[in-house]
């Protein structure tokens, strides 16, 4: 059936609370009479547990009477005065006495719990009221028979005669009632009992019958209806928008049918149009691809072309080097006088072969073929080297360095590396913080490492850009792309962190700590110390 010929139907959720409801007030229902009976259970229980009880005492009074008929005749037959004698038997008839009092507070008792029952069983309580006093007004009659001034053993022996005559039957009707009593409300537990046995069977069938017709008639119609929703969604989720859901009612099943069905068509008229944008893509990578080929070719052409300009420069540079510094060596050894000056053409000739090496390993860098050897490296003498190399570009700038004593530390690096770095450290600072004109090089200790830092009087670098000047291509501030590529920060870094070493920025620095009025910069480069031999 479509959706255009199904028909209005009742809220799903309403006819499972409609459900819910009654389910609920059977529940409370069938609570409501368990509770009534077992109250009543327990009220006739209660009125059990009493009678048992004065069951008890008026055994207790049995006893209690033929204590006295003992003590009393023991009395007689002994002849004692009648002041003796009404000592004698005094307690016992206390005790009597007591156990009357008891007996007509729990007549009393019974006969306002016997109240809703009816007159008819009040004045049935109330009759043992009346034994009661009965046996009491005996037990009177008796007592002042005994405590007569006389010692007529004959007359006494008749008091206690017919104390026995009368008290016995007195007392055994009212055991008798309480009996009777006893029985009837055991009787009616047992009738309530089997009411209310019967009542929770037939409850129970009411209740198996309401929650087989809410299963069958309501909640199994829609788990199948709930199933073909969770078909169609696997159908859907495996790609397949083909199935279309039946719907018989508009309820809130049919509704979501409804949507299914929607999303279907809509997912089908997606999956088309996917499909030709697909193909139009795949047709556009294949094209990209085969331009990126293309490109990738030429570059690696140009690189492999730029690996032979530098090993073509470098084979072209030092061997006129080699040359230079093999007749600087011979100049020095035959002319003594000119010894100087061949140091010097010595000197400037070993820079500049330091320059192609360091030519060389920025090319390899960016090659992917950059190679660290970590070697036991002396602070002082790489202090020095790296002074002797920037001097005059610091005297050109204006300048002055101060340098602190080093001392004689190893530090695990690669000499060649880690001189470049800290002359590039140098040469930033020159080109950010000449307006300073202070810089100082010590070196300082953290963490277990050595290293090296260098502090400028220069503008510094704000805190929020810190981070970002070890980005490659980034320049600090007031730089000029005339004045460099930005790599050098960045390469540094990566140089120190491949051995094992870290570089840190501060700036501002604490005032004790600046060479001026600037906020200045310190760079420290902290390395592992050479492990012994």
């Amino acid at each position: 059936m479509t959706a255009g010929s199904a028909r209005p139907a009742i809220s799903l959720k309403l006819r499972l609370s409609l459900g819910a409801a009654l389910l609920g007030a059977a529940t409370i229902l069938t609570a409501g009479i368990l509770y009534l009976g077992l109250t009543d259970v327990a009220e006739r229980l209660d009125t059990a547990l009493a009678s048992e009880k004065r069951m008890a005492r008026y055994a207790t009074a049995s006893t209690q009477a033929a204590t006295f008929l003992v003590v009393a005749s023991e009395a007689v037959q002994a002849g004692l005065p009648s002041d003796v004698r009404a000592d004698r038997i005094s307690p016992v008839v206390g005790q009597l006495q007591d156990t009357f009092a008891l007996l007509h507070t729990d007549v009393e008792d019974a006969v306002l719990a016997a109240r809703a029952l009816g007159i008819d069983e009040q004045s049935r309580y109330g009759t043992q009221s009346l034994g009661v006093a009965r046996m009491e007004a005996t037990l009177d009659q008796t007592v002042r028979g005994l405590s007569a001034n006389t010692q007529d053993t004959a007359r006494l022996r008749g008091y206690i005669d017919s104390f026995a005559a009368s008290f016995d039957p007195l007392l055994g009707q009212a055991i008798n009632t309480e009996r009777l009593f006893r029985s009837e409300i055991l009787s009616g537990i047992d009738a309530l009992r089997a009411q209310l046995a019967w009542m929770a069977l037939a409850i129970a069938l009411a209740a198996g019958l309401s929650v087989a017709a809410f299963y069958f008639g309501l909640i199994r119609p829609q788990f199948y209806r709930l199933d073909a929703v969770r078909g169609a969604a696997d159908q859907i989720g495996r790609g397949d928008f083909s199935g279309v859901l039946p719907v018989s009612r508009l309820d809130e099943i049919g509704q979501l049918s409804q949507q299914t069905n929607r999303m279907a068509a809509a997912l089908s008229a997606r999956q088309a149009e996917v499909e030709a944008e697909w193909a139009q893509l795949n047709e556009t990578i294949a094209t990209r691809t085969r331009e990126l080929e293309e490109a990738n070719a030429r570059l690696e052409k140009t690189d492999e072309n730029r690996r032979h300009f530098f090993a073509d420069v470098s084979h072209e540079l030092r061997t006129p080097l080699t040359v230079i510094l093999m007749e600087a060596q011979i100049g020095k050894q035959a002319l003594p006088e000119a010894a100087e000056a061949f140091a010097t053409i010595e000197t400037r000739a070993e820079r500049l072969n330091r320059k192609i090496d360091d030519l060389l390993r920025l090319a390899r860098s960016e090659t992917g073929q950059l190679a660290i050897e970590c070697t036991p490296v002396a602070l002082d003498a790489l202090v020095d080297a790296v002074t002797r190399e920037v001097r005059a570009e610091l005297d050109n700038a204006g300048m002055t360095l101060d340098l602190a004593p080093c001392p004689d530390t190893l530090v695990s690096a690669d000499p060649n590396w880690l001189r470049q770095v800290l002359v590039g450290l140098v040469r930033n600072a020159i080109r950010h913080a000449r307006s300073g004109a202070q810089l100082h090089l010590g070196p300082v200790t953290a963490e277990g490492r050595t290293g090296i830092a260098l502090t400028d009087n220069g503008p510094g670098i704000p805190e929020p850009l810190q981070e970002h000047v070890f980005e490659r291509f980034s320049q600090g501030p007031g730089a000029s792309s005339a004045q460099g590529f930005g790599v050098g920060l960045a390469l540094s870094r990566w140089v120190i962190e491949a051995q094992g070493g870290e570089i840190q920025l501060l700036s501002p620095l604490p005032r004790p700590e600046a060479l001026g009025s600037n906020p200045g910069l310190r760079v420290t480069v902290l390395l592992p110390p050479a492990q012994a031999a």
